[in-house]
């Protein structure tokens, strides 16, 4: 899988997909440290180890660079930056049950315009797995080359 390039000045608006689904009673929010612990265990039950270790990364910073959607006080779905390198969007999961919601184009546009706002032009998805999603949510084009990229020498158990 190759990595994708994010133009991070020309994003979509999150603003009318989160309405949507704040009506729904889902809620997209910045992570906090207390929720650490249940955030990655959440994460790596869902998804992988890998990801729970990414989502600790994202955790341990201030502020988190970790975003949840979270309906009746439950997590359906997140999306990291600054996990794996600086610059570096992803990992981005959403619950089997939420899929097709919109819940994973609001957490994308979201924890974009979140590195946007911490002074990033660009952002890299790495490995990205469902790259024709990044391509029609925020315009994300194919990094020529980049493949294994940081990922190369990875320790894996």
């Amino acid at each position: 899988m190759a990595d994708l390039l994010v133009k991070l000045y020309a994003l979509p608006p999150s603003g009318p997909i989160i309405e949507k689904l704040k009506a729904g009673g889902v809620e997209i929010k910045r992570a906090i440290g207390p929720e650490k612990r249940v955030v990655s265990e959440w994460a790596q039950n869902t998804f992988s180890k890998a990801w729970a270790s990414e989502c600790e990364v994202a955790l341990s910073a201030q502020p988190a660079t970790c975003f949840l959607a979270v309906k009746n006080s439950i997590i359906i779905g997140f999306a990291c930056y600054d996990a794996t390198a600086k610059g570096f969007f992803g990992p981005i999961g959403v619950d089997e049950t939420a899929r097709a919601s919109g819940v994973g184009k609001a957490l994308l546009v979201r924890t974009l315009e979140a590195m946007r706002e911490a002074g990033y032009g660009y952002a890299a998805i790495g490995w990205a797995g469902p790259a024709e999603f990044f391509k029609k949510t925020v315009g994300a084009t194919v990094i020529e080359g980049s493949e294994p990229g940081v990922y190369k020498d990875m320790v894996k158990a």
